[in-house]
């Protein structure tokens, strides 16, 4: 993987974990959100990279 579709993937991922915990975040600037909002983003997204991590040593 290159560097570029590694920052594109990683990007997804936190638009995705945001959704999740109901976070509405923009492509560009989020330096509005709140401690707490960034927060509960990185929280969720190290939740479901430990879940992930748990189901490929299940596997």
């Amino acid at each position: 993987m290159s560097k570029r579709s590694n920052k594109k993937a990683l990007e997804n991922f936190k638009m995705e974990a945001a959704r999740e915990v109901g976070v509405d975040l923009s492509q560009n600037y989020n330096g509005d959100l709140t401690s707490k909002q960034a927060g509960s983003i990185g929280g969720q997204m190290v939740k479901k990279m430990v879940e992930d991590y748990e189901n490929k040593m299940q596997s």
